[in-house]
């Protein structure tokens, strides 16, 4: 199912909702641009690789902290394909923007790069030994499903299947976690061996339920401010 658009308003611009999504698009027109050899260097210094960072906690190789720990925030900023960065972009255009009007600017900011964080440790800590550098925006953005899915679960989706048609937000978002969940008890099959990449479906689990979290410990904006100038 593929979301065209929401019915929930929003009082202030979302500002940092609009910087994200700028930000990746042009990080990765930046990856567009390198070489081909340049471009795989860049994923493989600045993608999170689960191994290393289980080496690195294990003591079984000498790693640099700064370079294995690093990828935790830059691997959310890398993208894989046109596809990849467009339809994470796409759903962060329509699910972020209520999110930041809730917290306000810098706690939405604060809130989507933990989310990433929570979303890329569950990565490592369900596929420890995966040598494939994991990149995308989507463990992030998995957070800003699970707040949308708390704090705006009957607010419509227009949504495509076939057809359009409108769903309350806890179906689509539902049904969304569901997909990622049984995907990535399947595909821990594939990353038995460890060897090969794929979609990181756990980041996906990992983030949104960070998202369910995090929207109830951080608190709402004062509501003076979300009619006011911020």
């Amino acid at each position: 199912m593929i979301p065209i658009r929401d019915d929930q308003p929003q009082l202030t611009p979302p500002v940092i909702n609009y910087f994200l999504i700028a930000l990746n698009l042009v990080i990765f027109l930046f990856e567009e641009l390198l070489p081909p050899e340049s471009s795989n260097l860049l994923i493989s210094q600045f993608g999170l690789m689960p191994s290393h960072v289980t080496a690195l906690l294990t003591g079984t190789r000498a790693l640099n902290p700064i370079a294995v720990l690093t990828p935790f925030f830059t691997s959310m900023f890398l993208h894989g394909s046109w596809a990849h960065v467009i339809g994470n972009m796409w759903f962060l255009w329509i699910f972020g923007d209520n999110i930041e009007d809730y917290l306000g600017h810098f706690k939405y900011l604060m809130f989507y790069l933990i989310s990433g964080v929570a979303a890329a440790l569950t990565q490592v800590l369900l596929t420890p030994y995966m040598r494939a550098p994991t990149v995308g925006a989507s463990g992030a953005i998995a957070g800003v499903l699970g707040a949308y899915f708390i704090l705006y679960p009957r607010a419509r989706v227009l949504t495509w299947l076939i057809f359009p048609f409108y769903l309350p937000a806890w179906v689509m978002l539902g049904y969304w976690f569901l997909v990622q969940f049984f995907s990535a008890r399947a595909s821990s099959v594939t990353y038995a061996s460890q060897n090969s990449g794929g979609v990181a479906f756990w980041a996906h689990v990992g983030g949104f339920i960070s998202g369910l979290i995090l929207v109830k410990l951080l608190p709402q904006r004062p509501q003076q401010r979300r009619y006011g100038t911020w």
